[in-house]
This record gives C-alpha cells, structure tokens and sequence, in this order.
C-alpha cells in the first residue's frame, strides 16, 4: 500500500481527509445501497481501524472518522474486500451519484445508476469534487433538496428527462439516451468553462450566462417534488435517521443485523429495507417529529481542524427551540461543508464568535455577529429576531 494521499477537504476512501480526530474516509455506496454483509463490515472496520463513529453525510455517503496512518492500509484492504472501493481516486472522486431511495425492483432506477457509474468511469471529464447526479425517477421528485448538478428524472407523462439544476425544464429522453444525454450535459459544462472558477456548480454556471446548446434543452416539465420524506414506515422497510448524521459503529451494526440492506439518502437518514417496525435504539432518530430533525451541524471542533466551535453541543441546546417549520444550520466555519443551501437560520462559528444568517447561507451577510454559545443558549430568542 502506498503512502496515505491527504489532500483537499472533500475526502473519498483513496484520498482521505486529515480532520481533528485522524483520517476521515468516504464511502460512496454503489446504487446508493449497501448488502447487510457490507453494512456489517464497515461497521467492524470502524471500530477496528478508527475511532468507532460514523457520519452520514448529506451526499448519501458514510465516513469513517478517526483513521490513523498507521491502520489506514488494512482499513482500505478491509473495503476492497467489501467491494466498496474504486480503481483510482480520480474515478472515486467523479462517482457522485445520488439515487432516490424509494425505487422498486424491475424499475429503472437501479440500472440507471450502474450504467450511469460505468460511464463515468470510462470518461475522462475532469469534474470539480463537488459536481453530482442525481437519478430521482420516481412518480414524485424526493431529491430537489439535496445537491446534484444534472437530474434524471420522470416527465408528467411517465417519460424519462435530464435536466441541468437552475433550469425548470429538461430534455425529454429514452431509456437508452439518458444516460449519454447526462454525460453530454457534464461535457458541456467543462467545455463551456463551468468547472473553473470558485463556485464550478451548475447552478451558478447558468446563472452567470453560461446557455445550454438547443441539443441538451427541452421543455419537459418534471413531475411534482414530494414533501421532505421523514422517519417511518415505508412500503420497502423502515426510514431512520441519527441525531446530526454520527452514529457508533454498534448503531449501523444494529440495523444491519436487522436489514436485507441499507439505502443511504442525502437526509442522514437510511431507508432499512426489509423492516416493517420502528428499530430502538438511543442513537437512532425514529420520531417525525424529532426536533433533531430541524438542525444541521457540522462535525465541529475538535473533530474537525477547520472548526471555530463546538458546533454540536450548541445544536443540542437549540434544537428544541427551532420551529416546526424551520431549520437552523450551525457551522464550524463559512465552508458549510454539513449543508450549502439556505436554510431558516444559520449559525456560522468564527474566531470571535457565532456570525447570525437569516434565510440563507453561510456565505451571506450575517444580521448579527460576534454572539457567543452560552448567549445563544440562554437566549435562544435572538436566532428569530426576539429577545
């Protein structure tokens, strides 16, 4: 086994991240699914090689946390048994691919995403760490929430379309085009200068001029999103979550010893299929109206270098003030790395203090700046404008 490559601050399994607690690694499940076997050996490798916590993160992978150099190579021999690695980190680092949890057998979904891996691996595209795909094929889109880039997705009339995210609309497509049709529109982006510059997202390519050629457009309108799925039962098994996306490796080892298999969603929440009760279990979130639900946070300090704060104790504090209706992000740093889009209430950690961002992001310009945790806290008001 080679020398251990750290670089960047997005990790994957090959090109692991050095964070406050050791070497933090990605895994990018396969369909978005994970064999109850393979569950089970993440969760033993976790324990063996790391510090025994789990993240789910907000692209429907897990990470391993607290790796240290020296246990690195067998952690990496333990996943290649397991399946679960890549050829290189380069085509690790272009497998971003969210897939909605709720496909059935004998539908679309499934071959979509192996085909859809398959050509990204044979392509050369150079695409920036964070540029995704999102294969959301059911008869209603779950995933307009979570980051993706280019979308597969139904039309109103049941067909398949690819959309580029920023545009309402999307191309109409067969089966067989989709998947050359997407990689088409990731062509574009990099040829058309979409991957250079700071924000190198879809999005914000458009938004800043860039057209698509007539060839990727169209007209077809996607059919309705769903409201945001929560904790329950499902037809296929039981959706859960785990209070701010960590969990013990005993947690995962747990729903596995349960599962037929584990589907990953960008809600750090996994869909256990198979399970038609409510799981218990101190660390898992199986109540809608959980108020962990309502708060993203960060790994936070001292697990993560980049951190300012603590961010998860103060989103303990909070989380049972927060709204129904609203949700509060608390970030370690301006990166946003836990969430990027807007949500209610930001919380953004800094050397002198928690910068506070309303209906935004933590790049906006904070309403108030410098307050401290036990403020927030004692006072829990001035994140909606009172006290």
């Amino acid at each position: 086994m080679s020398a251990v490559a750290i670089k960047g601050w997005c990790p994957g399994a090959l090109r692991p991240m050095q964070s406050g607690d050791g070497l933090v690694l990605r895994i990018r499940p396969r369909g978005g699914r994970l064999e109850a076997a393979q569950a089970v050996g993440i969760a033993e490798l976790a324990a063996r090689y790391g510090n025994g916590l789990i993240d789910l993160t907000s692209r429907a992978n897990l990470q391993i946390r607290g790796v240290s150099e020296v246990g690195y190579p067998a952690l990496i021999d333990g996943l290649g048994a397991l399946g679960l690695l890549d050829a290189d980190s380069e085509t690790e680092a272009q497998r971003n691919i969210l897939v909605t949890p709720f496909w059935i057998a004998g539908d679309d979904t499934s071959s979509l995403a192996a085909e859809l891996e398959r050509a990204l691996a044979g392509a050369s595209l150079d695409l920036p760490t964070k540029f995704g795909f999102a294969i959301d094929d059911g008869t209603v889109r779950v995933l307009t929430g979570a980051s993706a880039d280019i979308r597969i997705e139904r039309d109103r009339n049941g067909g398949l379309l690819v959309r580029a995210d920023g545009v309402e609309r999307g191309r109409s497509v067969t089966r067989g085009e989709a998947v050359p049709v997407a990689l088409a529109v990731a062509e574009w982006f990099v040829a058309s200068g979409g991957a250079k510059g700071e924000k190198r997202r879809m999005a914000t390519h458009l938004a800043s001029g860039a057209t698509l050629p007539d060839f990727l457009r169209g007209d077809a309108e996607p059919v309705a999103r769903s409201a945001a799925p929560v904790p329950g039962l499902y037809p296929i098994g039981a959706m859960v979550g785990v209070a701010f996306g960590q969990m013990p490796h005993q947690t995962l080892n747990h729903l596995a010893a349960s599962a037929q298999a584990l589907r990953m969603t960008p809600w750090r929440m996994m869909l256990v299929e198979g399970m038609h009760e409510m799981p218990r279990g101190a660390d898992l979130v199986t109540d809608a109206e959980d108020p962990a639900l309502r708060v993203i946070a960060c790994s936070g300090a001292p697990r993560c270098g980049e951190a300012h704060a603590d961010t998860r104790m103060l989103a303990s504090a909070l989380a049972r003030h927060i709204p129904a209706n609203a949700r509060l992000h608390v970030s370690g740093c301006p990166k946003g790395c836990a969430h990027s889009g807007p949500v209610d209430i930001t919380l953004v950690a800094t050397r002198e203090g928690f910068d506070l961002i309303r209906r935004g992001t933590t790049r906006d310009t904070p309403v108030r700046r410098g307050l401290t945790g036990a403020e927030l806290a004692a006072n829990p008001l001035l994140l909606m404008g009172g006290g």
